[in-house]
């Protein structure tokens, strides 16, 4: 049996610019669940003096790690050398638990005390960052530190391989929006910690998240070995609903798992090689993946058609990525089934109740290609009413459906509609594909879930339609999901909830 690893300590950086300010920094850190407080004395102006500093230390109830960062290591102290390195002598000599010390620093003039010898590239991931993380283990540090910025959520995953090739506790973390999983993740691969900030806007380094984002978001005192890694992949991502549904969903049912943001550039080559990184490192016990725009073809072209769902590659997206623990891949959409199975069961329907009925599908693009690829293969008749006619008559033909104009919609004898397209969509919400709704139409549904209750579906109301919302289909695809991955029900009330919520924030 493997030892158990210390617990990876989740550190507030403490970022103010008076001495008072950041003893009330301090006790609010206090209250945050943190375990650890960086103090970034470098903020200070003017600069601490040995007095003050064994002041502020000793004020702190939580383990203080002490950093002074010079500008040539990204920090803002701009005195002399020995002036800085002074600081950080006063915060040892004061029960700093440790003072963070740059590895550039000559060891016969490091302070005292238990350092962290760190390393920042703010410019890249550094392509010898194996030697340089080789280097910094070699040193008679207590604790290794490298930072860097990542230009993908592989570079995240290069920052695991450090923490688990070191030989002494290390912190290894990927900067900016697309390193953040190496932040939220770093206790599965057991680093010695990770840096959040206070609040919003009190952020030290790009890309670091808040401490009650880690722990309440994020499940970070869920967080072990053992953990099973889910993620939503897009650009942009962070503006995703996903993380906090998925990571309700496995709280709600005691599921070990964790869920993030994936921040992959557009090109099949930058989806290729995060998942080929995945694929490489089983440790991380890497299970699904959602994928969003404009990653939905690179998804499907990446597990193969023959490792698909037949109306996935029918399609032309994949939308879910389940990765089994021997590293096969297999992908499906789960948006077509969580359009039709909103859309029967508001109406009190199977899918195949669906065959011979009139459907007006407005919108030609992904989410219509989803639904009308599914309501040809349940039989329904289908016609896209599209801006761009010759795009919807593409699509129509794919399906062997009919095309027409927008502009053509309100003379349609459909009983069924469905709204693909983002008119009337949040901020633009006094906005709707139709001026009013036809006669024989007896269903509205709106793939809109921001807002839930559209122009276009106070107009259906109106005219005493069935409406069907966005949100329907938003908590059924993501359910569908969770499924697919943990083989359990998924907590559909707990998902809406949370859905609800964000949409009020």
């Amino acid at each position: 049996m493997e030892p158990q690893l210390p617990k990876t300590r989740l550190i507030c950086t403490l970022t103010a610019t008076t001495i008072d300010a950041l003893s009330e920094q301090m006790s609010q850190a206090a209250s945050t669940g943190c375990d650890t407080v960086e103090c970034r004395l470098d903020y200070l102006g003017p600069p601490p003096g040995p007095g003050d500093v064994a002041a502020i230390v000793g004020a702190c109830d939580l383990d203080v790690i002490a950093t002074c960062r010079p500008v040539r290591e990204g920090g803002k102290f701009t005195g002399p050398e020995a002036d800085r390195l002074a600081i950080l002598q006063a915060a040892s000599d004061a029960g700093a638990g440790y003072i963070d010390v740059e590895a550039d620093v000559p060891p016969g003039e490091r302070p005292g005390g238990a350092v962290i010898s760190s390393r920042h590239d703010f410019e890249a991931c550094p392509e010898n960052l194996d030697e340089l993380a080789a280097g910094l283990d070699a040193s008679d540090a207590a604790v290794n530190k490298i930072a860097f910025t990542a230009s993908s959520p592989s570079d995240a995953l290069r920052a695991f391989d450090v923490i688990r090739s070191s030989s002494k506790p290390t912190i290894a973390l990927a900067m900016g929006p697309a390193g953040l999983p190496s932040r939220i993740l770093a206790g599965k691969a057991g680093a010695f910690g990770t840096f959040a900030s206070l609040a919003g806007g009190l952020e030290s380094a790009p890309g670091q998240p808040t401490v009650a984002a880690l722990r309440d978001l994020y499940r970070w005192d869920h967080i072990d070995a053992d953990t099973e890694i889910y993620g939503v992949i897009g650009c942009p991502v962070a503006h995703s609903m996903s993380p906090a549904i998925h990571n309700a969903a496995f709280g709600a049912t005691g599921i070990n798992g964790v869920y993030v943001p994936l921040l992959i550039e557009p090109g099949g080559e930058n989806f290729n090689d995060f998942l080929d990184a995945v694929l490489a490192r089983p440790w991380l016990d890497w299970r699904g993946l959602s994928v969003t725009i404009p990653h939905k073809h690179n998804a499907l072209d990446f597990v193969g058609a023959e490792n698909c769902d037949p109306l996935a590659v029918r399609i032309g997206a994949v939308n879910t990525i389940t990765i089994s623990p021997d590293g096969a891949v297999r992908g499906d959409n789960t948006d077509y089934a969580a359009a039709i199975d909103a859309l029967c069961d508001a109406m009190g329907i199977t899918r195949e109740d669906l065959a011979g009925r009139e459907v007006a599908v407005l919108g030609a693009g992904g989410a219509a290609r989803a639904i009308v690829a599914a309501l040809a293969h349940y039989k329904a008749r289908t016609t896209i009413y599209n801006r761009t006619v010759a795009r919807g008559e593409a699509l129509a033909a794919d399906f062997g459906a009919q095309a027409a104009g927008l502009d053509a919609a309100e003379a349609m004898q459909a009983e069924i509609v469905i709204n693909c397209t983002p008119i009337g969509m949040h901020p633009l919400i006094d906005a709707s594909p139709l001026d009013r709704i036809p006669e024989s139409v007896k269903v509205v549904f709106d793939t809109i879930y921001n807002p839930i209750r559209t122009k276009l579906l106070a107009a259906a109301e109106a005219a005493g339609c069935l409406t069907v919302t966005g949100l329907d289909m938003f908590v059924n695809q993501a359910a569908a999901q969770f499924e697919m991955w943990t083989g359990k029900q998924a907590p559909r009330d707990v998902m809406r909830q949370v859905v609800m919520q964000h949409l009020d924030s």
